[in-house]
């Protein structure tokens, strides 16, 4: 059994080698890594750590790497492929003496030895550049501070460009831990307690580089400058001092959440930190921030977003949800308090008006973050409390705002929102107050009614009391900002019936009056923009309506209005604008009803949906042009930019969908990419929901299929583009999205080395392969088509020789396929293989015994093009060995040549 079991560990070991050879590291290592699990003896094992460690170099883990030499260092010590090995590790993770001392060692096992003298040389000269560029830093440094914090020093030029050379300093590791020695945290605070916004945003920009994947530094920084004092930084008025020190206390967050998750090896292993106390500490700050009087608006909405950012888990995957268990348990009450905030009511917080949406989106992550009943239940019981203690005891300024927290939570977690609206007296209140004379707190009750018909179970409760009142209040209320409320109340209790044409609860013609009154107020400039922002949420639902979406983008004010809107300072108008646009593109998901359904349907009498006649595609083409020409991208592009809460993962879906519609015609694309389209696409085919960022990287193919993909995104845009493209080779993905991508990525890789190297990088390669064996032609051509132009790299090629693989055999026989375009795809890779790489010229005989007459069958063929293809393969074949040489002579190849090379028509 033993020598059973010896044998596999070897073949293994033989697997591993061949695969590592072939250019596959991932599979080499695995191979590797089964062989050690059955290897007992010390030598054996040695070997594999050894060659694990150089599996680990090509796949970019260095730290892997370090420890799996290491492993054979220690079987034995003078074991010089090892020891030179650990050394790349070490100089890639910055760790040069240490590299240099496993080089020495090797020079001295084997003096003689070339590649190790050369190392040790490279080695050396550039550790002696980082020392003096590291002596040379030493006097920068201290005399950047010196010009910084001298008073008398009026240059405001010479400050400037002071301050700017130490942010750019402290974004290299060197630099950083320079200014870090120098004592320059504690210079830094000078800087920042001199309260002036230029010195403040340069000491808190070169604090960002310093804290910067840098968790030790973090730690220390943090206990020199204190949580309260970045916190009370946040607070400021001045903005863009505010949001620096947002964006300071998110690395901040970033690097002591690494050390939560990440066993440090190496030079950080002398101080053992445990990062939870500090991450609490901050957080706990933050959340103190929330309801402080004295900060800012803007400073409030910061410490929102970083708590949307920082505190609940990044997926479902990691399985530890402490963090936001703590932050429900010390902060929900102070996150409520400014989710109840009404504005205009003096002495109440100062906030923003993304404030309360930030509020929602917050809460809505911290109740998703949740895993078991209990917990649910104890978030409930905290906010019925805080809604009670309001709604009790205190005068109608404290039911008002137990009304607006009611409406915090229904715009965020709908079930939290359900249950208060359930508490007792709650919902008479605001029944009650839609009628009050003051128009404060008319506002509140009116918006939370809208809410709860949007999100409550008891919608028919509403429905049969809410609709009447609304009906009054938008016919006889003198107020513009309440009637335009009371309108989107009723769109939302109206659209119930959504796009089916025939479930329609108003009476016809009432929606397009609604409509034109929406669109009426969207253009009154004289109307405040939080009020104007009512009437894009009433179009939301509206324009369910097919022939409210034809009167919408006739109306080119109206378009343009909702444009500026969108790139307003108000960020919670997003999803309205997104909802609107989505529903003019007719770009939702279709249900195609069963034919055989429909049928017994009708024959029982049920309802059937019916499709609006201008819901017809002709119509939607239409729309998707005049919507362009109003604007549509550049608002888009913009929605996009925003860092905020309001641009959810769904509302990143619906732009997904919109772009997908505006790229749907090829004519339409050049201009969709020259008003930023492009740009906007990438970031949302890389995070949101699956859908969105499915939806965006099928626009991203579109695009890159018929434009020239250097010009659509230029610079280093373009290599941003391959992920996305590449996801659409999934197996879940449909096949159109399939076929989509394999052509965008065909025309990447016709582009440049460095593209296919991006590509390759992407894992695409086995999945295009995949795709050449698909029953739809269509897909087949596309994929072998792609594969014709990543044979252009040397590790392409490469593969087609690999042992036990079918893919050259493939590709000669798909240069006989009846197909003319397979044939043309596949010829035309042979012929740029076997030009590139002359070791395949030999191989081609023995793949298959067909490959003479599907040789000879090119040059024959009445294509001009595939007797080219068969020519230059032919042309390959015969410089490349002597032995395939004389295989073509023997055959009637060279009277077919003769007769080809008479022909005059084809030079």
């Amino acid at each position: 059994a033993g020598a059973h079991r010896q044998v596999t560990a070897e073949q293994l070991r033989a697997r591993g080698n061949a695969l590592f050879q072939a250019g596959d590291h991932g599979a080499a290592l695995a191979a590797y890594t089964e062989a050690l699990s059955l290897s007992d003896a010390a030598s054996e094992r040695a070997v594999l750590h050894r060659n694990r460690a150089a599996c680990y170099l090509k796949l970019e883990d260095y730290t892997k790497a370090e420890a799996d030499a290491t492993k054979a260092i220690e079987a034995d010590g003078r074991d010089v492929k090892a020891l030179f090995r650990r050394s790349q590790a070490l100089q890639q993770l910055g760790r040069l003496d240490q590299a240099v001392s496993d080089l020495q060692r090797c020079v001295s096992l084997e003096p003689r030895n070339k590649a190790f003298q050369e190392a040790l040389r490279a080695l050396g000269s550039s550790m002696h550049e980082k020392m003096k560029a590291m002596s040379c830093t030493d006097s920068k440094v201290e005399q950047m501070f010196q010009i910084l914090l001298d008073l008398d020093e009026k240059d405001a030029d010479k400050k400037q460009k002071a301050a700017q050379n130490l942010i750019v300093l402290a974004r290299e590791e060197a630099g950083a831990e320079k200014i870090f020695q120098s004592d320059g945290v504690r210079l830094l605070m000078q800087l920042l307690d001199t309260a002036k916004a230029d010195l403040m945003l340069a000491a808190l920009r070169t604090l960002v580089g310093l804290c910067s994947g840098h968790r030790s530094r973090t730690t220390a920084i943090l206990a020199e400058l204190g949580a309260h004092r970045l916190a009370a930084v946040l607070g400021v008025e001045h903005e863009q001092v505010s949001l620096a020190a947002c964006n300071l206390l998110h690395v901040m967050f970033d690097s002591l959440k690494e050390g939560l998750q990440k066993d440090f090896r190496g030079k950080e292993d002398a101080v053992v930190l445990d990062s939870s106390r500090d991450l609490k500490l901050l957080i706990k700050h933050l959340l103190e921030l929330l309801v402080l009087e004295g900060a800012s608006a803007h400073g409030r909405d910061n410490a929102l977003n970083l708590l949307i950012k920082v505190v609940p888990r990044k997926s479902p995957k990691e399985t530890n949800n402490s963090l936001s268990l703590w932050v429900i348990d010390q902060g929900l009450k102070k996150i409520l308090e400014v989710g109840s905030t009404v504005c205009g009511v003096s002495g109440s917080l100062p906030v923003t008006e993304n404030s309360r949406m930030s509020t929602s989106v917050l809460l809505s992550k911290l109740y998703e973050d949740l895993k078991c009943d209990a917990e649910r239940e104890n978030f409930h019981h905290l906010c019925e409390d805080y809604v009670r203690s309001w709604f009790e005891g205190h005068e109608l300024p404290g039911k008002l705002r137990a009304i607006q927290t009611v409406s915090c939570l229904l715009q965020g977690p709908s079930d939290a929102g359900n249950r208060v609206l359930e508490l007792e007296g709650i919902m008479d209140c605001v029944l009650s107050l839609c009628a009050s004379v003051c128009e404060a707190h008319q506002l509140v009750a009116v918006e939370a009614l809208i809410h709860a018909a949007d999100k409550a179970k008891r919608a028919s409760f509403i429905t049969a009391n809410g609709v009447n009142l609304l009906k009054e209040i938008y016919k006889h209320s003198e107020r513009d900002s309440i009637r335009i409320r009371a309108l989107v109340g009723l769109c939302k209790l109206g659209s119930a019936g959504g796009t089916d044409f025939s479930m329609k609860q108003f009476a016809e013609g009432s929606t397009m009056k609604l409509a034109k009154q929406c669109r009426k107020w969207l253009c009154n400039e004289a109307i405040d923009a939080g009020t104007r922002r009512w009437a894009v949420e009433g179009l939301a639902y509206l324009t369910f309506d097919a022939d409210v979406k034809e009167e919408f983008v006739e109306d080119k004010a109206a378009m343009q209005a909702m444009f500026h809107l969108a790139k307003s300072e108000d960020r919670s108008v997003l999803y309205a604008v997104a909802s609107t646009l989505v529903n003019c593109t007719n770009s939702y998901d279709h249900e195609e009803p069963d034919p055989q359904m429909l049928e017994l349907a009708k024959y029982a009498k049920q309802h059937i949906p019916e499709q609006h006649p201008k819901d017809k595609s002709e119509f939607v083409k239409r729309r998707v042009r005049k919507l362009l020409t109003a604007g549509v991208v550049s608002a888009l592009a913009c929605m996009v930019k925003s860092e905020n809460p309001a641009l959810t993962s769904s509302c990143r879906e619906l732009i997904s969908r919109v772009f997908l519609a505006l790229v749907e015609e090829a004519e339409d694309r050049g201009g969709v990419v020259a008003q930023g389209g492009g740009k906007a696409l990438i970031p949302l085919s890389l995070e949101g929901t699956e859908v969105g960022q499915t939806k965006a990287a099928q626009a991203l193919a579109k695009i890159t299929i018929t434009s020239n993909p250097e010009m659509a995104f230029p610079g280093e845009r373009i290599y941003e583009v391959v992920r996305p493209l590449v996801s659409l080779l999934h197996l879940q993905r449909t096949g159109l999205e399939n076929f989509e991508g394999l052509m965008a990525l065909t025309n990447l890789a016709g582009i440049s080395e460095r593209l296919r190297q991006k590509i390759l990088k992407e894992r695409a390669v086995p999945m295009i392969e995949g795709y050449m064996f698909e029953e739809h032609e269509l897909i087949r051509l596309a994929a072998t088509e792609c594969m014709c132009n990543m044979a252009m790299s040397k590790e392409v090629q490469e593969m087609f020789l690999a042992e036990g693989s079918d893919r050259l055999k493939l590709m000669v026989l798909y240069s006989g396929e009846e197909d003319e375009k397979l044939r043309r795809a596949a010829s035309g890779t042979l012929a740029m293989l076997t030009a590139l790489h002359p070791p395949i010229c030999k191989r081609i005989p023995q793949v298959t015994v067909h490959w003479l007459e599907i040789l000879q069958a090119l040059l024959l063929s009445p294509s001009v093009e595939l007797q080219h293809r068969g020519a230059v393969v032919v042309m390959n074949m015969m410089a490349a060995a002597r032995e395939v040489a004389e295989q073509l002579i023997a055959s009637e190849m060279l009277e077919i040549l003769s007769v080809l090379a008479k022909d005059k028509d084809k030079p």
